[in-house]
């Protein structure tokens, strides 16, 4: 018997045999060749064309059932008409290379720019446009990709990765769950495994060299772990377990639309993180009382020029009608010197994560911050929208963001444009500084968010990514708790309210520490809802 740990991605428990997919990578080097260029043009319009219809064709399966989801493959198609990818493609087609390694290299300088991002989330992107790139290099080759919408038999699929196309494609009668070497709970594939409600554990590392096709496994949900052919006592017990976690899913279906309070009356308000527009769908549908992180950057990345205020009007006005009066939090733009985008012509810093960047970089683009800002001002006339800056490490930054905030309704006024004039304000909590300064920051704004991901990692100068220093994330330590402890305090002084946006938030060991300290919202993805809200109505305080 053999355990490997992962990462979860949903609280259930399979038991089954191990069906091992492991397709054959398409090495691209960087070559020439000499090959008509006109005659490269058009295999590559008709390589894009095929792709355009297999992504077509798995949006249509999708959409009825996992409308939310499929929107995963309007992205893809999105990502086939990106014009700077085809530029590149171009340009290094003229330049005599092959038409495998044009687009091979073109897709991987625009998955780079995505990976650069210190949020997962986005991260997590990059995937979905190397995905693209193996189908269209493959529809090149004609060396189409084994699928897996025929298993031969039940099984727990088991993968070094699995993009959001594998995943879609999954023949839904026999998997019975899946576990990969790679991956992180932002991926798409998380995301697809989540809706489609495939238990799955990813990021195990070695799953792939320690698994024989038809091995038995258990696929711990709960703890992240797999089990290569477990004994008959460690079955009987998981079969247990299995049985009480099917019995819980009925309940939480019960409970996630309703406001969840504490058995002593303690009222918990639960909301969403979400990064885009189409998002907010399965927000609404998991249970969410409204949007505590709306991530923007989205509307920035992986193009030449910075979205107009009327294209950002119309993406946040879509989320915000969606939730009528429910409240959506609209981070302002968190992105810095990490992050190579062409037209913001960032200098490169030597430690960018501690550089210039979030409300550091719109306090010096001040005809960005303005942009959004008004779009936002503009889009909350439509239902209850509050703005949140992000990295908020003095007070001098919110007082110049909020002058800022000031200049642009007047200028707005002036334009004759209907906006929110009293709109709630509020800051990121994701700073040590700003945590033990929040006593005087909360006479500035009108509600804290607290960026647990980022306070734990500039508390213990240590990079969560970093295997080597992962011991070092602690988000239950008495420093973590104790920086929360303050700004809850501060924030309850002034008769104002603290909610967590950072991971903690949907962890069920975290929730009733932060309750205990008396946070107000908890904010998570949306898959996390219903376990969040079951777990806080049994709580006794």
């Amino acid at each position: 018997m053999k355990i490997i740990k992962g990462i979860k991605v949903i609280d259930k428990i399979s038991i089954g045999r191990a069906f091992l997919y492991l397709p054959s990578e398409i090495k691209i080097v960087p070559e020439k060749d000499t090959s008509p260029l006109e005659e490269k043009k058009k295999l590559f319009k008709e390589a894009l064309k095929k792709t355009r219809e297999e992504i077509e064709d798995l949006y249509n399966k999708l959409k009825d059932k996992y409308k939310n989801e499929a929107e995963i493959f309007r992205a893809h198609l999105l990502i086939l008409e990106d014009p700077d990818i085809l530029e590149r493609v171009e340009k290094y087609l003229n330049e005599g290379y092959s038409l495998p390694y044009a687009v091979k290299i073109s897709f991987e300088e625009s998955a780079k720019i995505i990976e650069s991002l210190k949020d997962d989330y986005f991260k997590q992107r990059a995937n979905d446009i190397k995905d693209v790139c193996d189908r269209v290099i493959r529809n090149i080759l004609n060396k189409p990709k084994p699928v897996l919408s025929c298993l031969p038999y039940p099984a727990i699929v088991v993968a070094e990765d699995l993009t959001p196309s594998d995943t879609a494609a999954l023949d839904r009668e026999n998997v019975l769950g899946f576990a990969t070497d790679k991956g992180s709970l932002t991926s798409h594939t998380a995301i697809l495994a989540e809706a489609l409600g495939i238990p799955a554990v990813v990021g195990l590392k070695e799953v792939t060299k320690c698994v024989k096709n038809g091995d038995v496994l258990i696929l711990d949900g709960e703890k992240g772990i797999v089990i290569v052919d477990p004994d008959e006592e460690t079955l009987e017990r998981y079969r247990k377990r299995k049985e009480k976690i099917e019995k819980e899913e009925k309940l939480l279906d019960k409970v996630k639309f309703l406001p969840i309070f504490t058995k002593t009356g303690k009222r918990i308000e639960i909301s969403a993180n979400i990064g885009r527009p189409e998002e907010a769908d399965m927000a609404i549908k998991s249970g969410a009382e409204g949007i505590g992180l709306f991530r923007t950057e989205f509307l920035f990345l992986d193009r030449r020029e910075p979205p107009s205020e009327e294209e950002q009007f119309k993406a946040y006005k879509s989320v915000i009608e969606k939730f009528k009066d429910k409240p959506v939090i609209i981070r302002t733009l968190d992105i810095g010197g990490d992050k190579q985008i062409p037209y913001l012509n960032l200098e490169k810093e030597l430690n960018p994560f501690l550089g210039v960047r979030a409300i550091r970089l719109c306090l010096k683009r001040k005809d960005l911050f303005k942009t959004q800002l008004k779009a936002i001002l503009r889009a909350g006339v439509f239902g209850n929208v509050k703005i949140m800056y992000p990295m908020i490490a003095v007070k001098d930054e919110i007082v110049e963001a909020n002058n800022i905030l000031e200049e642009v309704k007047k200028e707005l006024k002036k334009e004759g444009k209907e906006f929110k004039e009293n709109i709630e304000v509020g800051i990121m909590i994701e700073i040590p500084s700003a945590a033990l300064m929040a006593d005087e920051l909360i006479k500035y704004v009108d509600f804290f968010s607290i960026g647990t991901n980022d306070l734990i990692q500039y508390t213990f100068a240590a990079d969560r990514t970093n295997e080597n220093v992962s011991y070092l994330y602690r988000p239950l330590s008495d420093a973590i708790l104790n920086l929360i402890k303050m700004t809850i305090d501060a924030s309850h002084k002034y008769g104002k309210w603290t909610g967590v946006c950072g991971e903690m938030a949907g962890d069920t060991k975290a929730i009733p520490e932060l309750i205990k300290l008396g946070i107000d919202e908890l904010s998570m993805t949306p898959q996390k809802i219903p376990k969040a809200k079951f777990t806080i109505m049994n709580l006794n305080y």
